[in-house]
């Protein structure tokens, strides 16, 4: 079934004691298809956002519909405090408050109810790519522009709340208001908006910190291919994933400095940027969240040494290469750890592999990869097979069929190969067993724009389809999304199993949301995923290209019903290490880190986890 897609408009008239006048416009991408207007004997939030809820919910199941997103005032937003949440969260709607400032000759106030919801849907659709997703907003001094500049409102502070413990929301708050009292600006820099764990954590911590008034932004560099083509050697070397004859020149190494300097000198050092001191409007604590920006780190302490830089390694360095002296992973950290060395902080996933031997260990801390653990209660399968018929690949058979899933960027070392040769394995000795049903393979992921080798890495895997196993191209599907978290979170809900088969790997953050959403996982002993695998218990650890071990346990979790769901709840019961990796949790890190540079004059990390730090200084505090 195909659903239209359509948005809507929501306006309502709420000085009256006695009754509400609502009214709701639908449009498609381009013309008013549908209205309604009524007058309710309702006057209270709940009442009024009730009924929102149940029109918008029998609109679509009526019409075959999916309403991609609401615009309603922010007068209204604020006061129907929990509709934007809901639509987001039990429609899948994305909901837009939009200020009622005057965008035409005439008032707001002067419009009727009507008018002023077709108004609502209109710029609604403005926020739109053709793709149907929110178009990226960059703002002043190359500010990302979360949410479309806070007028998005995808939760509330009480649906965080539900995420964690009680002990956990306690602590965040603690250094909520230390940093509101001292008035702390943090700024983070890395070198995309979008496509990537760094920028999805991103989001996420700039959307709670609006919703607790933390001063928290994120700037990002204007984009230059070349440079993104020699940063991706470089993280290629460091993970020991790179060609054995791929070195980096010190032309190249100068190019990456100049594009960052660039950057800074047109849009962070100046007038009003981040970079200035702190006295002029700039930040008080400057996050370095990616290897590209290095070059930031002297230019901020020139213009203010005493101003605290946090440095966040988020890949999985080969310290033992390195620390054994190998001429090329060398060559490379020396030039990284040149500029890293002036940070106060090294910041890392807590392995201590990925820890080289020239960072002293009183300045490095520990920081898991996290995520969000809302979970959409819709998402429609059919806007994936849209992408499949682009790409020209198979259609998603489910809920028929059941189906495995990766979910990754196609990258060298996210093991993709082995993901197909493990499938086709597993797909002979089930095909051995008479099944009639066979489930189908879904290799997936978002592009990003600092990533170069995702195209070749692609045409590689649909070439190893075609040679190794073309009897099973019906069955595999393929395919590069746009960035999409609803359809992300759909696909990996609703996959049977979940593999994440890389040969070299930070913290996958995807690990930790297949367990929390009750899916056996498969995956690679390597980097930091045994740290959130418990093998037998939630799910199975493999080595690096055993497809073949891939394959025996896909054949118990699809043939042992009791098996299989023996490990779904308790990949459910327990995901991993808890509030650690979710948004609040990270938060918490964050915000500790700037209690403690910026008030408590600095901290030793002593390779340790900041989420412990931060708990324990709560604990001297109170």
């Amino acid at each position: 079934m195909t659903f239209t897609t359509r948005f809507v408009g929501i306006s309502a008239t709420l000085d009256n004691e006695q009754s509400t006048t609502l009214a709701l416009a639908f449009r498609d991408a381009v013309q008013l298809v549908d209205f309604h207007v009524t007058d309710l004997k309702l006057t209270s939030a709940t009442s009024i956002t009730e009924y929102i809820i149940k029109r918008l919910e029998s609109y679509m199941h009526f019409f075959d519909a999916k309403i991609i997103a609401a615009g309603l005032p922010s007068a209204m937003g604020d006061f129907c405090s929990a509709l934007c949440s809901r639509l987001w969260l039990q429609l899948d709607i994305i909901p837009f408050a939009i200020s009622e400032e005057n965008w035409t000759k005439t008032p707001w106030r002067d419009k009727n109810v009507d008018e002023q919801a077709d108004s609502m849907a209109r710029r609604c659709i403005m926020c739109f790519n053709p793709s149907l997703t929110p178009a990226l907003q960059i703002g002043w001094h190359s500010c990302v522009e979360v949410d479309a500049g806070g007028i998005i409102r995808l939760c509330s502070l009480q649906d965080y709340q539900t995420t964690c413990s009680r002990e956990s929301w306690d602590v965040l708050m603690f250094y909520v208001n230390k940093l509101r009292a001292a008035g702390t600006k943090m700024a983070f820099f890395s070198a995309t908006p979008q496509g990537g764990g760094v920028a999805l954590m991103r989001h996420a911590l700039v959307r709670l910190s609006r919703l607790l008034s933390v001063d928290v932004k994120w700037y990002v560099p204007k984009p230059r291919r070349a440079v993104f083509r020699i940063t991706k050697n470089i993280h290629n070397i460091l993970q020991g994933v790179a060609r054995q004859d791929q070195h980096v020149s010190d032309a190249e190494k100068a190019a990456i400095i100049d594009w960052i300097t660039d950057n800074a000198k047109r849009y962070w050092l100046s007038n009003g940027g981040p970079l200035c001191r702190p006295e002029q409007g700039g930040a008080d604590i400057i996050v370095i969240d990616d290897p590209q920006m290095i070059g930031l780190i002297p230019l901020i302490k020139h213009v203010s040494p005493t101003r605290p830089i946090l440095f966040r390694s988020h890949i999985q360095i080969r310290s033992d290469l390195i620390d054994s002296n190998q001429p090329t992973q060398v060559g490379v950290w020396d030039f990284v750890w040149d500029f890293v060395k002036k940070a106060d902080v090294f910041l890392s996933h807590p392995i201590p592999a990925f820890v080289p031997r020239a960072v002293p260990r009183d300045r490095v801390a520990y920081l898991p990869a996290t995520t969000d653990w809302q979970v959409l209660s819709f998402a429609d399968e059919t806007v994936f097979n849209t992408e499949c018929h682009l790409h020209n690949m198979p259609e998603l058979e489910w809920p028929a069929r059941q189906y495995i899933i990766q979910i990754s960027r196609f990258d060298p070392s996210k093991g993709i190969l082995t993901v197909i040769d493990s499938y086709a394995e597993f797909r002979r000795r089930l095909d051995q067993t008479g099944s009639r049903s066979p489930p189908q393979l879904v290799i997936c992921g978002n592009p990003s724009i600092d990533d170069p080798d995702g195209v070749a890495a692609f045409d590689e895997t649909t070439a190893h389809i075609h040679t190794k196993c073309r009897h099973l191209k019906k069955d595999i599907i393929v395919v590069r999304l746009e960035a999409n978290d609803q359809l992300l979170n759909m696909l990996l809900r609703n996959a049977h199993v979940v593999l994440q088969l890389s040969t070299a790997e930070g913290f996958e953050i995807k690990v930790s949301e297949a367990l929390h959403a009750g899916r056996p996982i498969i995956a690679t002993a390597v980097g930091g995923i045994p740290l959130q695998i418990n093998h037998g218990l939630n799910g199975y650890l493999v080595d690096a290209g055993d497809w073949q071990a891939v394959a025996s346990h896909l054949m118990e979790l699809f043939t042992d019903v009791g098996l299989y769901n023996a490990l779904s709840v308790a990949a459910a019961a327990k995901t991993g290490l808890g509030d650690q990796v979710s948004t609040v949790g990270n938060a918490i890190a964050w915000y500790f880190l700037a209690w403690k540079f910026v008030v408590g004059g600095g901290m030793e990390g002593g390779g340790r986890w900041v989420s412990d730090m931060a708990r324990e200084e709560v604990e001297k505090q109170l």
